[in-house]
């Protein structure tokens, strides 16, 4: 029986019978529980919510969830999810991957699927490792990572996820962490509100092949200093009493003590249609001609409206059908017919 939109789900609801396969402590399980969370919140019944994963670890996802669901290919869950929102419109989909499913093998669909904005959500785990496969290195891995396939330390330049999502356009960019329970659960919810394709990238730890590669990130002791979390027409704040601020010296972000004399009004004030200061913002950690430790940014970096994908082909159809152009072979052959004798 199909569900109504106002029929009272839980995060029981979206449970399944299935055993939970990860490593104990794994990251996995803290954004698997928010998720569930967040989904009765949605107003909408199991049976309108599809979850498509690729190959890894975090890909085991759809078994755990009780909604409608694939696994798919290594690198292909967006080139799938594409296909399903261009048939079923009406469906909310979601794509779960990792930093090697898709911005390896899958980088390719990745970049297309952004640039077309196909109206569906993207959850990134990022653990800067492989896990399923036991310890390689990935494409966030850092350079002079030691694992079992760079014994003598990575030479590879790593990916910075939200810098590439944003080079290619992506409508919606995002970051969190699995060990921020609100912070996500806020961070799904402003996904699933953008319509167009929404890019969320969560740090996840892999205690058993990269334990504590965002620990900084997470622990009481250091994240006031460490982190610095986004909101809208607000100024970039952080540290233990909100004492330190980023205002921008021309575009270079500096860090400043307001006791210094500083007030609110001098810092950056964060928004979040500035696709340039979002440029700025998704390298502060990298960029080496930035001096000093500047804290991790989390929140929404950017969004913007543009037309989704399946919206304007269904229109593209419409209007092929009201100028009546069903001749299919005259449309192969196209305006340009040479006759040969």
């Amino acid at each position: 029986m199909s569900e109504t939109a106002t029929s009272q789900l839980t995060a029981k609801d979206f449970a399944t019978d299935q055993e939970v396969r990860w490593c104990p402590g794994c990251g996995d399980y803290s954004i698997l529980a928010q998720v569930q969370k967040v989904m009765p919140t949605l107003g909408l019944p199991r049976e309108n919510i599809v979850i498509i994963s690729g190959i890894g670890c975090s890909s085991r996802f759809p078994y755990y969830m009780n909604t409608y669901g694939m696994h798919s290919i290594h690198g292909r869950a967006t080139a799938i999810a594409s296909g399903l929102k261009a048939a079923r419109p009406d469906l909310s989909v979601w794509i779960v991957t990792g930093d090697g499913d898709s911005l390896s093998i899958g980088g390719n669909h990745t970049i297309h699927l952004l640039r077309r904005n196909f109206d569906v959500n993207i959850l990134l785990f990022n653990n800067q490792i492989y896990g399923l496969t036991k310890g390689q290195y990935s494409p966030t891995s850092e350079e002079h990572k030691i694992t079992k396939s760079t014994p003598f330390g990575s030479i590879d330049h790593p990916f910075n996820p939200l810098a590439l999502a944003l080079g290619a356009d992506a409508t919606f960019v995002a970051r969190t962490m699995d060990r921020d329970p609100k912070h996500m659960q806020a961070m799904l919810l402003r996904s699933n509100q953008h319509k167009g394709a929404s890019f969320l990238e969560i740090y996840q730890n892999c205690n058993i092949f990269n334990d504590g590669a965002f620990e900084v990130y997470t622990e009481k002791a250091s994240k006031a200093n460490e982190t610095i979390f986004l909101e809208k027409g607000k100024p970039l704040l952080f540290g233990t009493h909100n004492e330190k601020g980023i205002r921008l010296d021309g575009f270079t972000p500096k860090i400043v003590n307001l006791a210094d004399g500083y007030s609110a009004d001098d810092l950056w004030i964060h928004d979040e249609h500035d696709m340039y200061k979002a440029q700025i913002l998704v390298r502060v950690f990298d960029d080496p001609r930035i001096e000093g430790h500047l804290p991790r940014p989390f929140g929404v970096f950017y969004q913007t409206d543009r037309p989704c994908y399946e919206e304007v082909m269904a229109l593209q159809i419409e209007d092929a059908k009201a100028k009546k152009v069903a001749d299919l072979d005259k449309l192969l052959k196209g305006n340009e017919v040479w006759t040969i004798n």
